[in-house]
Formats: structure tokens, sequence, C-alpha cells
């Protein structure tokens, strides 16, 4: 039978020096044993690792985060799953209430926010709470004059520095009637301007096989929502695809959604989201979009079926000697129209404010659609060459600039964005130098080899050679060394096909554009179930849409 319980909490930072150690329970392997075990484990290191050399055997689970290691070792039969979400939620919560970016000095100096935040969130090993806005209502941060009021003895805002009743004075001026406990969304929330954002970011992940074929294409989305709105708001958002409800059920495979969300409502009717969201920026709904279809034949799919924004072609083993390849970036910058969503708000009305809000996508509400079209932007493509390769000569690029890294063993091309506008095809002609050959290095040589037993240089014995070869006529002369050459020529080019690239890679990003063709069809505040927003309030909405390749898009070659 599994338990869901964690035993201990252990942060490193990046010189694996412990920054923190929390014990929830029983008694685990202390943070210096478990560092040994996981840093002797071979690289790659999975997230989950048994191990067998810990008495009791333990399960350690781990992720990594802004060059920080967080480490949980468990000896019972535990989900999997259920740590290591635990282990994101923490870093979450962290980056709420520490800042963001995570760093190692911000722990250190906030660790008696850190501390409590770990007690709320676990309790005896039993997860509590892990929502941000309802730990804000238990955990105490106190600004730089509590904390100067609290050192020199002076009562500040802690309820243990209060005189003697005053915790039960605040306990009864929290009145009742300020609305139902919602666990992630913090009590009495008021907005001077109430705003509500939508941003979603899809990122590709797609193989291309060397003749163009799609081997495999997915969209993994995410739903990000900014709330800035007073009171307990009830929203409804509608999302849309092509082909209606049959397209939009196509389109989200294994959606994932924020506890605020009715499945209920979901379930009877896709694509509507009611929820009352926490108050800030939070992740409402994540999905999968398989982008190649269902029942058609992949096998006269290409990717321009996919409608990529970018995409790659390679040529290899060029030139004489076969030590040449280009590799050629097909820009296709998305139209406003058609895959576009940003063009299906052009003919549907809209609702209230018309305030500017300087987004580069439609606005919910606002009657104003942008004119420009989806912009493609930080295009970069990433080379691996292969081990023995001594350097990477006359790169030549028609947009951009490119550059080879002997120690990463790769070479970079990145198109500026005003490059990357126009619509066309980029090259890059690149010459390998490989590793010498025997002839090679007996030019190279100069006719001297080091003989190791003596020590010495000793010139080679052809060129110590008396004997007189018979000369050969002109023509039989020519034709022989034609011959060698071709020999050569050939043999260069076996050798050189050995070190062309198997594969290159691409990253971009576009704005106001969706590969999946998800687009949101509205944002409602329902009046009648929302309580505290205030009678002629409209709030302002926005919406983004964001598709990103980070080394997304790769063709095989």
């Amino acid at each position: 039978m599994t338990s869901s319980a964690i035993e201990a909490l252990y942060i490193f930072d990046h010189n694996n020096d412990c920054i923190l150690d929390h014990v929830y329970r029983s008694r685990p392997a202390s943070a210096r044993i478990v560092l040994q075990q996981y840093i002797t484990h071979p690289s790659p290191r999975p997230s989950l690792i048994y191990l067998n050399g810990i008495n009791p055997p333990t399960v350690l689970f781990s992720i990594h985060h802004a060059n920080l290691l967080f480490l949980s070792p468990t000896s019972t039969d535990t989900e999997p799953l259920f740590v290591l979400e635990f282990l994101h939620r923490v870093v979450d919560v962290l980056e709420e209430f520490v800042g963001s970016p995570l760093l190692a000095s911000k722990i250190e100096g906030a660790y008696d926010v850190v501390a409590q935040l770990l007690g709320e969130m676990c309790d005896a090993g039993s997860v509590c709470n892990t929502e941000p806005n309802a730990l804000r209502d238990d955990v105490e941060v106190t600004g730089w004059m509590g904390k100067l009021l609290g050192g020199v003895g002076l009562p500040s805002s802690s309820p243990a520095l209060q005189p003697s009743g005053g915790l039960k004075q605040q306990l009864s001026l929290n009145p009742s009637t300020t609305g139902p406990a919602i666990p992630w969304r913090r009590a009495n929330v008021r907005h001077t301007s109430n705003e509500l954002y939508v941003d979603i970011l899809e990122t590709l992940c797609v193989k291309l096989a060397p003749s163009g074929r799609p081997l495999a294409a997915f969209a993994n989305g995410s739903i990000a929502f900014t709330s800035k709105i007073s009171g307990v708001p009830d929203l409804l958002l509608t999302l849309s695809a092509s082909g209606g409800k049959l397209g939009l059920e196509k389109a989200i495979e294994l959606p994932v959604f924020h506890p605020c969300v009715r499945l209920a409502r979901w379930k009877d009717r896709p694509g509507e989201l009611s929820f009352v969201p926490p108050d800030g920026r939070f992740v409402l709904a994540g999905y999968e979009v398989n982008l190649l279809p269902s029942h058609s034949d992949l096998k006269s799919w290409s990717n321009t079926h996919l409608q990529l924004p970018v995409s790659l072609e390679v040529s290899k083993s060029l030139g004489l000697s076969g030590a040449d390849f280009e590799v050629r970036v097909i820009i296709a910058p998305p139209a406003g129209s058609g895959s576009s969503s940003a063009s299906s708000y052009a003919a549907r009305p809209t609702l209230g404010s018309a305030r500017g809000s300087g987004r580069s996508t439609p606005v919910l509400g606002t009657g104003i659609v942008p004119s420009t079209a989806p912009s493609l932007q930080d295009v970069s493509v990433t080379i691996p060459i292969p081990a023995g390769v001594r350097n990477i000569t006359d790169l030549r690029a028609s947009r951009g600039e490119a550059f080879f890294t002997p120690a990463d063993s790769v070479v970079e091309w990145r198109i500026p964005t005003k490059d990357a506008a126009a619509a066309g095809t980029a090259t890059l002609r690149c010459t390998i130098v490989g590793p010498l050959d025997a002839e090679e290095e007996e030019e190279a040589s100069n006719g001297f080899r080091f003989d190791a037993d003596s020590g010495e240089y000793n010139e080679y014995e052809t060129y110590q050679s008396s004997t007189t070869e018979v000369p050969k006529s002109s023509s039989l002369l020519a034709s022989d060394q034609r011959q060698q050459q071709e020999q050569r020529d050939l043999r260069k080019i076996e050798q050189n096909s050995a070190f062309m690239p198997r594969s290159a890679s691409v990253s971009f990003g576009v704005k106001g554009w969706l590969a999946s063709g998800i687009r949101v069809d509205g944002l409602v505040v329902d009046a009648r179930k929302s309580r505290g927003l205030g009678e002629g309030v409209k709030p302002y909405k926005g919406v983004k849409y964001l598709t990103v390749s980070r080394k997304g898009v790769e063709t095989r070659c």
C-alpha cells in the first residue's frame, strides 16, 4: 500500500552546499549522505533514483531549478508524482514569497519566512496547503521596519510580540461574513484597477525525416491567467478551434487544470472554463496537441503541411572533396489570416472599455484589432558537429551571423528579427576540417619523422634513396596523376562524410500565433455569482498568444 508522506526536504546551491535541511517525519538519511549518493550516480541523473546503499533502502526524488538542487528522500512506498509535484509546489511558493529568480542568498536571507512556509505546506509529512494565496493569510512576511522593532524588543506586527489578548482581538476582528473560504484565493482582495489577462503559450516539439516527412509533431500548451480584480469574481473563459466542438476535443489532448476549474462544466461543454481565480498570476490549464493527422497517410505529408513558420533543409558532402555542407532556413511568417489565431477577432463583437494596453495581440472588450501581423523573432539554428572535426572554416551566411564553438562542437547561426521578418530562404555554407590523414601527416612533417627510440628526427628514406625511376611518357604520367587524384578525392569524400552533421534544430518565437489554432472566444464575468466586485465595474481584458521553439523543430539528415 502506497503512502503519501514527505519525510524530508534538502536544498543545495551550485557548490553542493546544503542551504536548507527540513525534516518532516521519520529518520531519513542526512543531507550529506543523500548528496554523496546522488553525485555518485552516473549522469544523466533521473528525477527518481533508488539508493540501495542506504539502510533502509531509500528512493531519492530530485529537481533542478535556477542552479538549486531540491532533494527529498523517502524510505516508504510513496506515489512518485506526489513527491515530485510537492517539490515543484515548493519552488513556486518560494518564488512567490522570496522572489524570482530563486537564489541561495534569498533563501538564506529570509529563512524565517521559508521555515514558516515549509511548516504550513507540510505537517508531519502530510501535505496541507500549497496555494500561495492561502499561505499569505497564514505566513507573516514582515518588512524591514517590523524586523527592526522586533529585534530591539518593541511591539511589531508579529502576534507573538503583541500584548496579552492581542491575538484574541485580531481573531475577533476577523468577520466570518467575508465570503466562503476559498483555498486558492486570499480574503478581502482589493484592486484599484480591475484587469484580467490571458496568455496562451505553446512550445513546439517537431521531428522531421531527411525527406521532410514529419516523424512526430506536438505542441505543449499552457494557459496562464492574471487576475487583478477585487472581491470574489466568477469567470467563464471560452476556447474554440477550427472544426467547432469536435475540432477542439481533437486539438486539446491530455488537459490538466488548476483546482479552481469546475471540471463538470468542462465535461458537459468542452471549451468552457468556469472558475473563481486566485489573485495574481497562475497557470489555469495545460494541454497537448498532436499536430499530425490521425487517419491520413503520413507518407504523403511533409513539413509544408504543418505550416511551420521556420523549417530547415540540410545538404551534405558538397564541394570537390565533400567537405562542405549547406543549411537552408525557409522562413514563412504566418499571415494575419488563416492559421493565425489573431485574425479570428476581426468579425466578432466586443465588450467593455477601450483603454490601450500595449499588448501585441487582440484585446477582449476594446473593439480594436491590431493591424500588425504575427511577428517572427529570435531565429537561431543549432548544428551539432561530430567529434573529430578540428575546425569549421569559411562560414558564409546570407542572413545574420554564424560562429563555431569548438568546446561544445556546435555551429550557432543567429538571424536577427529584422532579417527574419521577410519571407524567403536564408543559407549557411560551411567547410569542415577533419583529422589529418596519412598523406597530410607526411606533408605536415616536412619530410622528417620523430624516432622515439633515439629521440631524434630522421629524414624519410624516400629523400635518401638514390634509385632512379624509368621516366614515363607525359600522357601516361598525366593519366596516372588524374587517376590518383580521383582516388584521393573519392577517399577524401568518404572520409569527410563521417564528419557531416546528422541533425539541425531551429529555435524561434512567434507572437500573435498558435500552432494548434486554438483561440479565446470570450471572457465573461458572471455578475450574479460574483461578490465584492462593485456595481458598474467592467474589468479590462486582454489576450496574448505566443508560440516558441526551443530547439524544438529538428531535422534529421
